[in-house]
């Protein structure tokens, strides 16, 4: 016996058996499904001009940041001149009296406020629609429905004359309440609800003895959770963006958000625009942040109620 017969004799039963080649792991659907050459190549040029779409304003609003009223004019739009960052941030805080960061600071207070009031609200409601059979049940959803129709802005004046005869004008409250009144938050709750909490779970809960309220809180809210962010999204960008409900019941300087603020400083004779840019694009910083933390939980929020069962 020579001595390679020994050793392949010696070696365990598992160590001469062929290791199988692992397949490297991808997203890719199946090729029965799979688009053609054509229709990826579409596809490519349909995202890339999507992306250019939404870059492009970003790109250049960072580049006017840095430029001074005569720059902006006289120079190339998308690209730097001279550097007048340092003056601009200088100007920025001068003409808003160092109250820049605290209309932001207060942007994030209205939006993290009604989103997280807004998102309970629209999540507890949509779920009692969706599971609950009341007297009333179509009418609410009618009024729901017919709330998705009707325009914010004509809602602001109706709104400012309540909030004015309950004393609230000039408060937190008076954008913080109407911001978290969401009839689209409440539509995608339902949506949520209906194909996310199955009956026959919440029946077991109830079988051992939960009350609703713990079946909510406890079960409810966990298979809800893709929807709350989707939904607080929602409501936060509305609330950051909205510019007539603060302008009509907001007049103190120190409560103003963002957005109020720099019109503001555009509305002023000659204002100084590199100033105002740079304004504009600290301001979508947060935006920017939030996105990025909870766009993975957006997404799979937004496929979850397309599924049934």
């Amino acid at each position: 016996m020579t001595a390679t017969t020994t050793l392949l004799a010696a070696e365990p039963a598992t160590a001469r058996r062929p290791r199988r080649r692992r397949e490297p792991a991808t997203d890719l659907p199946p090729r029965s499904v799979a688009p053609g050459p054509v229709a990826r190549i579409f596809g490519i040029i349909a995202l890339v001009i999507a992306a250019l779409y939404f870059l492009v304003p970003v790109f250049w609003l960072i580049v006017a940041s840095t430029k001074n009223n005569a720059d902006l004019t006289s120079t190339f739009g998308f690209w730097f001149a001279e550097w007048n960052l340092g003056a601009n941030y200088e100007s920025l805080m001068g003409w808003t009296q160092g109250l820049f960061w605290r209309w932001v600071a207060n942007s994030i207070l209205y939006s993290v406020s009604a989103g997280v009031i807004g998102t309970l609200v629209a999540v507890m409601a949509g779920y009692a629609i969706a599971k609950f059979a009341f007297p009333g049940r179509r009418i609410a959803v009618g009024v729901i429905m017919g709330g998705l129709l009707l325009p914010v802005a004509l809602l602001t004046v109706p709104l400012y004359i309540e909030f004015h005869a309950l004393g609230l004008t000039n408060t937190i409250w008076a954008i913080i309440i109407p911001s978290a009144v969401s009839p689209f938050g409440v539509f995608l709750g339902m949506v949520f609800a209906q194909s996310s909490v199955p009956t026959e779970l919440l029946e077991a809960a109830r079988i051992d003895g939960a009350g609703e309220i713990r079946i909510f809180f406890t079960i409810v809210l966990r298979l809800l959770g893709p929807a709350m962010v989707t939904i607080f999204l929602f409501i936060f960008v509305a609330t950051w963006n909205n510019f007539l409900l603060p302008l009509l019941m907001v007049s103190s300087a120190e409560l103003k958000p963002v957005t109020l603020g720099l019109y503001g400083m555009m509305s002023y004779f000659s204002p100084d625009k590199g100033a105002v840019m740079l304004g504009a694009l600290l301001g979508v910083v947060p935006l920017i942040i939030l996105f990025f933390t909870l766009q993975r939980y957006w997404r799979s929020g937004l496929a979850a109620g397309a599924v049934k069962g």
